[in-house]
């Protein structure tokens, strides 16, 4: 069987923006959508209603969320040591995959990068349990991979100011710590050439959303891609969404 799993930020609770957002997720067709930015339960409940979903998550104020069209037999949103941001725990009813979806820490600089470092590790201690088995992480990790360039003209003026106090140069380290711990970058696995950019939607230039899997099941990732075609997903949020196809059982 083949799982589709998406990756979707919807900006700021995605309010007023419920159909664009749940066209977006009807045409990637996914059977699990793990949302990055959805504070407002209510319009998480829109929203899955609106793309024929027949289960949902939220908590007031809390950035991770899902929608699904599968049963969900177990979701939990855990604390992250050290760190208001929680990540979110998802087991789909009859399959063997685990699920994890993340929210890292944003702005660009050597400051935040440290503390998005800090995020992860703490994350990857919280799942240890479940290192050897069948699972994924997604979502919007805010950072750069190793090798892709931060174009800083292109920065909004009032985040330029980080960028200088980081002494000109961030040294991006959240995704190599990825790397290191044995997991693969499904994106750049699939596409090892493609710019892959998912952010912001007007003038994409950065990549800051991404899928893991663990290396030694890298083989059930059958694709990944950056859905950002028509004028709807260029309007509806700031990140075009990433959709995955793993092989389960």
């Amino acid at each position: 069987m083949i799982l589709r799993l998406l990756s979707y930020n919807i900006r700021y609770g995605g309010a007023g923006r419920e159909e664009q957002l749940a066209a977006v997720i009807r045409e990637c067709e996914p059977d699990l959508v793990i949302l990055q930015e959805a504070t407002q339960p209510h319009v998480v409940e829109r929203i899955a209603k609106a793309a024929a979903m027949n289960a949902w998550g939220a908590r007031p104020g809390q950035s991770l969320g899902f929608i699904s069209r599968l049963e969900i037999a177990h979701h939990q949103w855990h604390p992250i040591r050290g760190s208001r941001r929680t990540f979110l725990e998802i087991i789909l009813s009859g399959m063997e995959v685990r699920v994890f979806g993340l929210h890292l820490s944003a702005i660009h600089s050597n400051w935040t990068e440290r503390r998005r470092v800090r995020e992860l590790r703490a994350l990857l201690a919280g799942i240890k349990q479940h290192q050897e088995g069948f699972h994924v992480l997604l979502g919007d990790f805010n950072t750069l991979a190793p090798g892709e360039l931060l174009n800083t003209r292109l920065l909004p003026l009032r985040l330029r100011p980080f960028i200088w106090l980081s002494g000109g140069k961030v040294r991006w380290q959240t995704i190599q710590m990825m790397l290191d711990a044995g997991y693969t970058d499904g994106y750049r696995v699939i596409h090892p050439v493609d710019k892959g950019f998912t952010f912001p939607t007007w003038d994409p230039h950065i990549r800051l959303d991404y899928v893991f899997v663990p290396a030694l099941f890298a083989d059930r990732l059958k694709a990944c891609q950056v859905r950002n075609e028509g004028h709807t997903a260029a309007s509806a949020s700031d990140h075009f969404p990433i959709l995955a196809e793993l092989e389960v059982g």
